[in-house]
């Protein structure tokens, strides 16, 4: 609630009160009444008017794929349900995969004051960090707040202006799951994009638990979209099987490496749906919908109940589901366990 509103709506009720007192002396009881309706009806209009905040938001995703732009659409369908569609202006920016861009968005966003800034992806959250201390941030489609905002010792609560949700899925599981599917696979790849922290941080995860089981594990990373092609091609010369973690770019180029991986007849384990869905086997996956979801919600209760984001900690999708693409499992001739759900498009 905008605290100048009600201020205003107070010095209206104030100055009608004023100019009874200066009437006629002749003033009788009836007016009196009206004078006392007056008031109430300014009290009313300034209720009103509070019920009626109209909330900026601005949104800042790191590049557009179906994965962020999911969570994206959760968390507005989520703010406009509990605030009202007419109560709330989004302001949606897309950085187009660059860094510099989404610390240009942020900082417009904090010049100009918005009530809350959604930050999708963990780009996004670095830049809305750097740009402001105060407005609340509320983050999503990041795997570890840790890592995106270097915390030491990360306690599961950041602190200060922000919060949000983490897409990230059980590694371990992951790894197991792989081992499960692709039993006769003994090197295995982790390829990813080097410029994302949290994708190296799941790499690090899924190698430590597959060497554990005795694997051999060799890392494969790509600095953009200019070399993925040809590190994906060297991966698939040298691997039995591929783990992609959540990373933006791989999930922006799955066409890319789907188009060397499926005709090397190398099986890819994805970290998320999206990019089990373009060039993946199999993937143990959060809703990237439902974390957007979730992080809207969050948003409701700080902004409608006066919630202290400094508090809240990093809240999850508890309900990972096993889905698999038939498409590219009947090219490899692979027969998925029955737990697992098909995946289908859109």
């Amino acid at each position: 609630m905008k605290l100048y509103r009600k201020i205003l709506a107070l010095g209206l009720t104030a100055a009608m009160l004023g100019l009874t007192a200066c009437g006629s002396s002749s003033a009788d009881a009836t007016s009196a009444a009206e004078s006392e309706s007056d008031t109430e009806a300014a009290e009313e209009t300034s209720e009103e008017a509070a019920d009626g905040q109209t909330y900026n938001i601005g949104i800042c995703q790191l590049i557009q794929h179906p994965a962020l732009d999911q969570a994206t659409q959760g968390f507005k369908d989520a703010v406009t349900e509990g605030l009202g569609e007419e109560n709330v202006n989004f302001d949606e920016q897309n950085a187009n995969g660059d860094a510099a861009t989404a610390t240009t968005i942020c900082t417009n966003f904090a010049a100009e004051d918005v009530d809350l800034i959604l930050a999708n992806a963990t780009a996004s959250i670095q830049a809305a960090a750097a740009a402001t201390g105060d407005i609340p941030i509320l983050g999503t489609s990041i795997t570890d707040y840790g890592v995106a905002l270097d915390i030491a010792d990360f306690g599961g609560t950041v602190g200060g202006n922000i919060s949000g949700t983490s897409d990230c899925a059980p590694l371990e599981e992951q790894a197991s799951m792989m081992e499960d599917i692709f039993p006769d696979a003994q090197t295995i790849g982790i390829l990813y994009c080097s410029a994302e922290p949290n994708s190296k941080f799941q790499a690090d995860t899924v190698q430590a638990k597959l060497e554990a089981d005795g694997k051999t594990v060799k890392i494969y990373t790509f600095s953009d979209s200019n070399d993925l092609a040809s590190v994906t091609s060297e991966a698939c010369d040298n691997v039995d099987a591929l783990y992609i973690p959540t990373d933006n770019t791989a999930a922006s180029y799955t066409e890319t490496i789907n188009n060397i991986a499926l005709p090397a007849k190398t099986p890819i384990f994805a970290g998320e749906e999206g990019i089990m869905a373009g060039c993946g086997v199999a993937t143990l996956s959060i809703s990237y919908y439902n974390i957007g979801y979730v992080t809207g919600q969050m948003a409701v209760e700080i902004l409608k109940d006066g919630a202290d984001i400094s508090t809240m900690p990093i809240r999850y999708d508890d309900a990972p589901v096993k889905k698999y693409n038939p498409t590219i499992c009947e090219e490899l001739g692979l027969t998925m366990p029955e737990d697992y759900e098909a995946y289908e498009a859109e």
